[in-house]
């Protein structure tokens, strides 16, 4: 027989993030406490830094983007390896 799977509801979720969060106690011990499952909190974990980073605009351009990628730094462009003699 198929378990039914629990809802909850917005304030719930938030204030479980919210505990990991301002208590920098770990997922597993708060999921344990509240009777969740710690892949549950996670996923909520994972959202709402999603949110917050999307909120704040720490995203990075295009342009940046492609910089990181592209391998080249100003130090390497400049020729400058870093090393000293």
């Amino acid at each position: 027989m198929a378990e039914k799977r629990r809802k909850f509801d917005a304030d719930f979720r938030e204030g479980a993030v919210r505990i990991v969060r301002e208590t920098g106690r770990p997922v597993a011990q708060v999921a344990r406490e509240l009777g969740i499952n710690e892949g549950t909190l996670t996923t909520w974990m994972a959202r709402d830094r999603q949110q917050r980073d999307g909120a704040a605009g720490d995203r990075l351009s295009e342009s940046e983007r492609e910089e990181l990628t592209s391998g080249t730094t100003g130090r390497r462009q400049r020729g400058n390896s870093g090393v000293r003699s």
